[in-house]
């Protein structure tokens, strides 16, 4: 029952999406967050808690605005996540830099032998990067948790992801189905900044503290030798977005001879290219999460 009941209130927000006005929908998500903000005080507690430890420059009030705005921006997020799913955001439009990023693309496949891993974080609308590398001819293996709603998993967020050409690969497959799209001078999407369990996972620094981080992107890196390409898409001013797209980190930790130590290495420089991009723009990743098991 709880399943079908979830299933149906997304499906609510969908048929909202579709019919009314895109400042509607902005509208009501920016009431609902910030709705829940206060309503949910673990959530908020959990969330002011990372601002603090990361920040610690920063006062209780600064804090405070900054956890505000976290909410403000992720409900533009999931807005805008709705608008794409009805087909209500125009895609390329909302990248400013899209020429120039098509020809970042087109550079690195040039330049790329033995595919490319995506890089990325729960940063911004990651959905809307992930649709447009997609869409402009890179499709990509993209991993990810199964949700635990299977209706919504199965008819909502799996046919969204592979709208265009993307294939979305559940966590539990995942190492063979990298390495099978890397072989193939394929494209891999990772988001690496939720915490990550199992045997090849490693306690990474992360602004100053050791998160759980996986050890998968420099895992392939030594075997296969993809280019690893940290990409975010920054959310500016006036709601249009930035595709960030780094040069390859090429790292591979040769002065160090322990092959754990050369993967926790190679990650740590990987979570640096996360730190880096979330202190220019901290309002914008996705502070909620319990990235430190606090």
């Amino acid at each position: 029952m709880r399943e079908k009941t979830e299933y149906a209130f997304v499906r609510l927000f969908l048929w909202l999406a579709k019919i009314a006005p895109a400042s509607f929908i902005y509208t009501m998500m920016k009431a609902l967050t910030l709705l829940v903000y206060y309503v949910d005080k673990k959530r908020r507690h959990l969330t002011i808690t990372n601002l603090t430890m990361a920040f610690p420059e920063k006062t209780r009030q600064e804090i405070m605005v900054l956890s505000k705005e976290v909410y403000k921006e992720l409900s533009k997020t999931i807005s805008e996540i709705l608008l794409m799913f009805t087909g209500k955001f125009d895609i390329d439009h909302a990248i400013k830099n899209r020429e120039e990023a098509k020809e970042k693309l087109q550079e690195l496949a040039q330049n790329s032998q033995h595919g490319i891993v995506f890089m990325t974080a729960h940063f911004s609308n990651w959905e809307l990067m992930a649709h447009f590398i997609a869409k402009n001819g890179f499709p990509m293996a993209v991993i990810g948790r199964k949700g635990n709603n299977r209706l919504i998993e199965e008819h909502i967020t799996t046919p969204f992801r592979e709208t265009y050409g993307n294939s979305a690969v559940s966590k539990d497959k995942a190492m063979l189905s990298m390495m099978k799209r890397l072989k193939a001078k394929g494209n891999v999407g990772l988001l690496i900044d939720q915490k990550s369990g199992g045997s090849l996972s490693a306690k990474i620094d992360f602004f100053g503290k050791p998160a759980t981080t996986t050890l998968s992107v420099a895992s392939l890196k030594l075997k296969l030798d993809p280019l690893i390409v940290p990409v975010f898409v920054v959310r500016d001013s006036d709601g249009l977005y930035e595709l960030v797209i780094h040069d390859p980190v090429a790292y591979v930790a040769e002065e160090i001879e322990d092959q754990q130590q050369k993967l926790e290495a190679m990650t740590l420089r990987y979570n640096q290219a996360i730190e880096d991009i979330v202190k220019k723009y901290p309002a914008q990743w996705f502070w909620m999460h319990n990235r430190w098991r606090l």
